[in-house]
């Protein structure tokens, strides 16, 4: 497989998914420009910005500088999210908000700036399965923020028939964060979504370059990864 001459932009390119789908982008040949915001991304191979992408001004620096340097943008991968989980009567509206403004409507202005100067190619969402059916009440706003990203997905569809827009919904994944947690409260959650293992990074970042380069997948789909199996 040769990615050579194809421009990926990668958000939330500075740890768990983001990195590991980066790093086997870069691997491929592809020209990857790995966006973050508070993490820096050091020691790597391929091309690094710094963007807030809940800041629209922020966002349009990223794409003049993508168009100044590479001229063009083929993929756009929206792996940046945050998640601000607590107690449901805690949750405050600049919580709530500050989730949907990263994962909803960040992702919203990514995929615009984009299909601005796309003429064909590739944009895919990073959902979850609490979009649909492993929602709780603690993440509520992610939950949220993901289900809107699902449906931002299937309207983004409808918008050019050469750009095929997907998004990949995986449930826990073996990230820095997830394995951190307290693993009493991990197993918990695995058991009542009924999943098996943790996904790997890996997997998730192959699956992403699957969608990427196979027809079989059609714009609109939504791509469920669930770990429901060992």
């Amino acid at each position: 497989m040769d990615l050579a001459n194809v421009v990926i932009v990668v958000t939330g390119a500075s740890k768990g998914i983001g990195f590991t789908l980066a790093n086997i982008l870069h691997e491929y040949g592809a020209t990857v420009i790995g966006v973050y915001n508070t993490t820096p991304i050091n020691d790597v191979l391929f091309d690094t910005y710094k963007c807030d992408i809940s800041n629209e001004d922020e966002i349009n620096n990223l794409f003049s500088y993508i168009i100044d340097k590479h001229e063009k943008i083929d993929v756009l991968v929206n792996c940046a999210a945050i998640s601000l989980d607590n107690d449901f009567f805690k949750k405050t509206k600049k919580e709530f908000m500050k989730v949907l403004e990263v994962n909803l409507v960040g992702s919203f202005l990514m995929c615009q700036k984009a299909l601005k100067l796309m003429n064909k190619g590739v944009i895919i969402n990073v959902s979850s399965s609490n979009a649909n059916d492993t929602y709780f009440p603690y993440s509520i706003d992610y939950d949220a923020s993901k289900a809107g990203l699902e449906n931002l997905t299937k309207n983004l569809a409808l918008i050019n028939p050469k750009i095929k827009v997907c998004a990949l919904a995986p449930n826990w994944v073996d990230t820095k964060t997830v394995l951190e947690m307290d693993p009493i409260y991990l197993k918990q959650e695995m058991e009542r979504v009924g999943q098996k293992r943790l996904l790997k990074k890996e997997e998730v970042a192959l699956k992403i370059l699957e969608i990427i380069i196979n027809d079989d997948y059609k714009s609109g789909d939504i791509i469920r990864m669930d770990g429901r199996y060992e």
